[in-house]
This record gives C-alpha cells, sequence and structure tokens, in this order.
C-alpha cells in the first residue's frame, strides 16, 4: 500500500451532519473526492438534496435526509436508511451545530437548551445510534466537530457565547471519552476544533472582532474552503487508524 493509498475511502460510506453548508460542505465534498459515497443530512432538505447532486456528480452515491439530530426519531431514521442503502457505515461527521449570543446575564434558558440540544445532545444521539453499527462491523470512525472555543474562556468582546462555549468543551470531552469506551471495537474517536472560518454562523461575529481574533491568530488569517478538508480526511482514513481521543486544532495557531 503506498503512502497516498492510506487517504483513500474507496467503498466507505459516510453520514455528514449538517453536510449541505459551510465546514460540513467542505468535509463532504473532501470525502467525496476520496471515493466515499456520502449521505448528507440537516433541518432543511433542500440545501441537502442540492449537495448530494453535487457529490454525486464526483462519480459517488450519496444520500440526502431531513433531520433534526436533537430528534431521536430523526436520527434512528436517517442512521437505518443510510444501512439499508449502503449495507455499512464507516464514518460519522458530527457537525451539525447551534449558537446562541449573548450576555450571560442575558442568555435565555431557552436559548441554551437549543445550543445544549443540537451540539451535545445531537452528537450524543447520532454517536449511539451509528456505534450499534459500528461496534457490530467491528470498525468505524467518528469525528466529531468541536470548537477552539471549547479549550477555555475567551474575551466576550469576541464570542459572548457562553452556551455555544460550553457545549464544544462537553464536546471534547464526549470524544475523549468514547473514545475509551469503543477502542474495543476497533472504533476511532476524535475531534476537531476549528478556528475561525468565515461561515454562515461566523459572520456577525467576524464582523464584530475579526481584527482581535487576526490579532491573535499567528498565521494571520482566517480558515479558508480548503483548511479543514485535510484534517478530516486524515481522521477518516486508514492514515489514522492509531489516532484516537484527540482534538486537532486548526485554528491557524491561536492556541500554539
Amino acid at each position: 500500500m503506498s503512502v497516498l493509498d492510506l487517504f483513500r475511502l474507496d467503498g466507505k460510506t459516510a453520514i455528514v451532519t449538517g453536510g449541505a453548508r459551510g465546514l460540513g460542505a467542505q468535509i463532504a465534498q473532501g470525502f467525496a473526492e476520496a471515493g466515499a459515497n456520502v449521505v448528507v443530512c440537516s433541518r432543511k432538505l433542500e440545501p441537502c438534496e442540492k449537495m448530494s447532486e453535487e457529490l454525486k456528480s464526483l462519480g459517488v452515491d450519496s444520500l440526502a435526509f431531513a433531520c433534526d439530530i436533537a430528534n431521536p426519531e430523526d436520527v434512528k431514521k436517517v442512521v437505518k436508511k443510510t444501512y439499508d442503502h449502503f449495507g455499512s457505515i464507516d464514518i460519522l461527521v458530527n457537525n451539525s451545530g447551534a449558537t446562541w449570543g449573548a450576555p450571560v446575564l442575558d442568555m435565555p434558558f431557552e436559548a441554551w437548551q437549543k445550543v445544549m440540544n443540537v451540539n451535545v445532545n445531537g452528537t450524543f444521539l447520532m454517536s449511539q445510534e451509528v456505534g450499534k453499527i459500528m461496534v457490530e462491523q467491528n470498525h468505524g470512525k467518528i469525528i466529531n466537530l468541536a470548537s477552539v472555543a471549547g479549550f477555555g474562556g475567551i474575551d466576550p468582546s469576541v464570542m459572548d457565547t457562553i452556551g455555544y462555549n460550553t457545549s464544544k468543551g462537553a464536546v471534547m470531552t464526549f470524544t475523549k471519552d468514547l473514545a475509551t469506551k469503543w477502542g474495543q471495537y476497533n472504533i476511532n474517536v476524535n475531534a476537531i476544533a476549528p478556528g475561525f472560518f468565515p461561515t454562515k454562523m461566523s459572520k456577525g461575529l467576524l464582523e464584530k472582532g475579526g481584527d482581535k481574533i487576526l490579532a491573535q491568530t499567528p498565521l494571520n488569517r482566517l480558515g479558508s474552503d480548503a483548511d479543514l478538508i485535510g484534517v478530516a480526511l486524515f481522521l477518516a482514513s486508514k492514515a489514522s487508524d492509531y489516532v484516537t481521543g484527540d482534538v486537532i486544532a486548526v485554528d491557524g495557531g491561536m492556541h500554539a
């Protein structure tokens, strides 16, 4: 096997939640280019269907589903239909996320609950349901999307998002603990902690605190459309078979 073969995903099946736009779309496209069949799901079906057609144009198979990942029944439906169609699920990317900006004293409890439901409960529910298949087949790769915001406190003038930051810290701990639980089943569980990328979710934040963010980033730029794909492909492929329970920061050196 050549070194490049370590990164091929031919014949693999991947589910990417929130795979229709932003970082999820980058990852889904990267997996398809590496040969994987890719299932994309999010709350809105139409963008997923559009992305699915784009992925098919790369020569792989793809499915699109509407799914609220905080809804156990939606999660079960997506996982069952994926398994029924492809016969295996080799890779799961828990990318769907939510955020809410407000000072701590003004944070509505409903907003806190929404962020936790999507970012933490959704990651758990998807991992649990896909895990039933991965344990049975005795292999799998789970990649959770955390954030540099999960490493610790952040200046409120940059990110006044205590619910989001807390949820991403929880995702990091979940990743490490699940890796220890499921290593015996040959399942690798890792997380990516992106820094600041220009996405729909981060638009307002970057408009407000972009200068401060760049001042704290040694590479002095935001993440680009290609900066996350390589790390995600590494964690999804045979190249990372001896890597589990890790959190890889892709942040331009912000946490160096």
